[in-house]
């Protein structure tokens, strides 16, 4: 058994945010869609691409290949999440997925416009390794923190998060923006290296949890069955267990809706900025940085406000504001206007993943050994929320050849998302006064 709210235990389960957040900020939010914007878009070509041999929008290109990546981890992670219940090897399964995800972008040294399909392949991996890596650690949340507890620890774990990425994106703001001073003259070096750098980070700071956290308790009782049907039999069992448990299904039929907005938002973002106002490299970092470094107070204010008012109603109040930002995305037109966006995104992005995760930790059965189980079920929704929202991005794109209508159309997936917890919150409030 794991000693819950003990220090050293938390302390090191949020360094593995503190190693992987690197991806999320570098290659999904900053460099890399810079970088892939910048050299896929040509005289001769303007911003089509060909990718083994089809035709495609350049920014299309990249959400469909996360698209693809959240689909197949989507159809994964509950036989893989299976397998861990059972066995009691959840490390193991982080480790798998942190190597492949940490290899995968330092191959991604080698991304340049002749090397389009193989780099596309690792970028799927390696947001496969970051999914699938997020998924196990998510699942030692109920287990490392009492439920009056949960809030603050997911909070810490996001901001272990946000610090740790973005001093690997100072460091990497010096290459890219300061190449002279390394003797650097190739110019796709740096955004390159710092692929490099992300992998080595990312592999090394999850040593961390590694060597503290525990595998896990296998199950007693062996089903003899295979995988394949264990693994899909176990979301059908923490199905059934989800419709007998009201809140638990309310939130969940929120967050699916909320999550194709927010991600597909956190994903897109970049690609939008650079693709439309042409930011370039250094102010899109620096955009993002500050994003970063609003986020960790935005974490934490979340929680506080949380134990002032409760989940619902600081989420209810969080996706409005969500519903605001992607009606002024629709109508920026300079960069001072979205300098503005990035400050209020940044508030509510950290706030609004943390506490999502602690909400539905605390909607779950007390006692359950199946945490690894029922934390699939989130992952599993979750990824299928990203799937269609970036899905709908990229299809809306292609259909218009306009981004913009991406953008406003995402509002649409918030207000259902809203309607969800207003309903959730209702019914909350009638088990409240129910004698």
């Amino acid at each position: 058994m794991i000693e819950k709210n003990n220090k050293k235990t938390i302390r090191s389960w949020a360094f593995f945010d503190w190693a992987n957040s690197a991806y999320n900020l570098v290659i999904t939010s900053t460099i890399f869609p810079a970088y892939y914007t910048i050299i896929t878009t040509t005289k001769e070509h303007g911003d089509q691409v060909t990718f083994f041999g089809r035709h495609f929008v350049n920014t299309s290109l990249s959400n469909y290949a996360l698209s693809f990546a959240y689909l197949i981890m989507a159809l994964a992670l509950p036989i893989l999440s299976s397998i861990a219940d059972r066995r009691g090897n959840k490390k193991s399964f982080m480790k798998f997925f942190t190597y492949m995800g940490g290899l995968a972008c330092m191959a991604l040294y080698f991304f340049k416009l002749d090397t389009l399909e193989m780099s596309i392949i690792f970028f799927v991996l390696a947001a496969m390794g970051y999914i699938g890596g997020v998924l196990f650690s998510n699942a030692y949340l109920p287990e490392i923190a009492t439920e009056e507890h949960q809030d603050r620890v997911s909070a810490q774990g996001f901001s272990y998060g946000y610090i740790g990425s973005v001093l690997l994106q100072l460091i990497c703001f010096l290459f890219v923006l300061k190449p002279e001073w390394f003797g650097i003259t190739d110019a796709s070096f740096p955004p390159r290296l710092s692929f490099l750098l992300v992998g080595v980070w990312w592999i090394a700071f999850s040593q961390i949890p590694f060597h503290v956290l525990p595998n896990g308790t296998p199950q007693v009782t062996k089903i003899k069955t295979n995988i394949f049907k264990d693994g899909f039999s176990e979301l059908s069992k923490v199905w059934k267990q989800l419709k007998q448990i009201k809140r638990l299904k309310g939130f969940l039929f929120s967050f699916f809706f909320y999550s194709m907005g927010v991600q597909t938002i956190m994903l897109a973002a970049a690609g939008f900025a650079e693709k439309t106002l042409k930011l370039g490299t250094a102010k899109l970092i620096a955009v993002i940085l500050i994003i970063q470094l609003v986020a960790i107070p935005g974490a934490l204010l979340m929680s506080f406000l949380a134990k002032k008012v409760g989940n619902v109603n600081v989420l209810i109040m969080v996706v409005l504001v969500w519903i605001g930002c992607c009606v002024y995305g629709y109508n920026i037109t300079n960069e001072y206007q979205f300098y503005a966006m990035a400050a209020i995104v940044g508030l509510i992005m950290g706030g609004i993943q943390s506490l999502s995760r602690s909400t539905y930790s605390k909607y779950l059965p007390l006692n359950t050994p199946d945490t690894t189980s029922f934390f699939s079920f989130y992952d599993v929704t979750e990824k299928l929320a990203i799937v269609i929202g970036l899905f709908s991005f990229a299809y809306i794109e292609d259909l218009t050849g306009n981004i913009r209508y991406s953008i406003i159309a995402l509002a649409s997936f918030f207000i259902i998302g809203l309607i969800f917890l207003l309903i959730l919150r209702k019914n909350e409030s009638k088990e409240i006064v129910k004698p």
